[in-house]
């Protein structure tokens, strides 16, 4: 530019052109050397909160090795092992980065670590890496090869996470040509660039070590809901059975875990040693005739406290049937408006009489419904009369509450309360009528409904779905307004003739 037939004023020109664009590029340098230390800085400080929980994970594993090592000692010695090859491999990198930030005056000046000397002297020599080069390169694959010979084949994700993440394998660079793993990243680089690679080196180890330790933990979590884990428990029907009756009950499943070891476990009053397999075995005096309690305590060390779970039933001792047995097969409460299913028996007795209003059996013995619509008051009494196989006549009877169906919620396209829709969804979805929560399985049938847009004048509907003026007042709505479904009428599918309570209406914020 300085050259040529070019008269000295252009020269001088074209020289200060020159100066300025160098102290652009300087300007700009200094930029890029501080962005990469305050990027480090950042990472710092992110592994210090990432080694903190780090930490408190393995100091709660240890607890929790210490209540139930046979549970969780074979986890802690993985953990342990993951732990100090993340701790050794951490430590090698700090004492790197301590080296070479000694080998500037203010390590906290990134504009003046614009050199690659350090590295470049440390870890390549004229033929390839350097001993301490390749020392760096063998404390990578050793932390890698140590991850996955602790590991084994239980966590194959896992392993396979931590040989990508610390893959020194020859890199491609931006003209197709490979170029070893070492000069790719800290050949030629800057200090501070270099110091930020390190740094981020140290995050991945935190980040694995956390990855491992949380997966191991989810990994016992899920073993021990296993189904391999759960023992079938009969329940019976009844607590006392007589020569001559079949046995009913049930059978259900129970998590069982043979590792449990209660600290202590009391029942009526007495402490129980006789624990196999994680039970608590149970060998004591039935008692006299009546109602008998089982009250007790398991206590459980967990931590620096101790949890207590209480322990409460009871088993009835007979020495004949004295009384009948009336359950309501949902709940103690009969509801208008459906045919409440009811068991009802006196133990050792085949056959019963059972006497109230709207009550009759269905199927076998023992079996009825009971449909409480027409009774005006609040409850109803069941009388139920029966004959031993001596000829003995009992009886008894029962108080159930008569409760109303519960208010019953509206529903858009099966979702109720408020909810986004976009219109031509809206526009063809079906409104109906649920009961959450409540054990009949019971069918509405929507008759008709208002619907409102903001702006607009309601509009009336029959049927369940919008009609052609609702879809007009719908098309007139906004992007982000509310719509709302009002008065929904609706009937019992099974009984037309029950009148519901208010349905709860339904608020549509429309997406677009």
């Amino acid at each position: 530019m300085a050259g040529g037939k070019q008269s000295a004023r252009q020269k001088m020109i074209n020289l200060m052109y020159l100066i300025f664009i160098a102290m652009l590029a300087l300007n700009m340098s200094k930029e890029v050397l501080s962005a990469f230390g305050l990027m480090n800085e950042k990472l710092v400080k992110s592994n210090e909160s990432a080694t903190q929980r780090n930490q408190a994970f393995i100091a709660g594993l240890a607890a929790k090795a210490s209540e139930q090592a046979d549970k969780y000692g074979p986890l802690k010695e993985k953990a342990d092992k993951v732990s100090a090859l993340a701790n050794d491999f951490n430590s090698y990198l700090e004492t790197l980065k301590t080296d070479m930030l000694a080998t500037v005056d203010n390590p906290t000046d990134y504009e003046v670590m614009d050199k690659g000397d350090f590295l470049d002297l440390k870890f390549f020599s004229p033929n390839g890496p350097s001993a301490e080069g390749q020392e760096f390169l063998d404390k990578i694959n050793g932390f890698k090869s140590g991850i996955n010979e602790a590991l084994g084949t239980d966590y194959p994700e896992v392993t396979k996470a931590v040989d990508i993440a610390f893959n020194t394998d020859p890199v491609k660079n931006r003209d197709n040509v490979e170029v070893k793993w070492l000069n790719y990243h800290y050949k030629g680089f800057p200090m501070v660039a270099s110091l930020t690679k390190l740094t981020q080196l140290q995050a991945d180890i935190k980040s694995a070590e956390s990855e491992v330790l949380s997966t191991m933990l989810a990994g016992q979590q899920a073993s021990e809901l296993s189904f391999n884990n759960y023992e079938a428990i009969v329940v019976p029907e009844k607590t006392a059975f007589f020569s001559g009756e079949s046995f009913k009950g049930r059978i259900v499943l129970g998590r069982f875990d043979g590792t449990l070891k209660p600290t202590k476990v009391t029942v009526n009053g007495k402490e129980q040693t006789k624990i196999e397999n994680g039970q608590v075995l149970l060998d004591f005096p039935a008692g006299n005739v009546g109602e008998r309690e089982v009250l007790g305590e398991f206590e459980f060390k967990e931590g620096d406290s101790t949890v207590t779970i209480p322990i409460k039933t009871s088993y009835a001792v007979i020495p004949k049937p004295n009384s009948a047995v009336i359950s309501a097969d949902k709940m103690n409460v009969v509801y208008r408006g459906v045919n409440n299913p009811m068991t009802i028996s006196i133990p050792g007795v085949p056959s019963v009489t059972a006497k109230a209003p709207g009550l009759k059996p269905v199927g076998k013995s023992g079996k009825y419904t009971m449909n409480v619509t027409s009774v005006k008051g609040r409850e109803v009494n069941i009388k139920v009369t029966g004959k031993l196989p001596n000829g003995t006549s009992v009886s008894d009877s029962k108080k159930f509450r008569v409760k109303d169906i519960p208010r019953p919620v509206g529903t858009v396209r099966g979702e109720d309360g408020s909810i986004k829709m976009a219109k031509n969804a809206l526009s063809i979805s079906s409104i109906g009528a649920i009961l959450p929560d409540f054990d009949f399985d019971i069918k509405l049938k929507v008759t008709g409904f208002k619907f409102k847009v903001e702006g607009q004048p309601t509009v009336s509907v029959t049927g369940n779905r919008l009609n052609s003026k609702a879809k007009s007042a719908l098309r007139k709505a906004k992007r982000g307004s509310s719509v709302q479904v009002i008065d929904i009428k609706a009937r019992l599918a099974s009984n037309a003739g029950y009148r519901l309570k208010k349905i709860s209406p339904v608020i549509v914020e429309l997406t677009n």
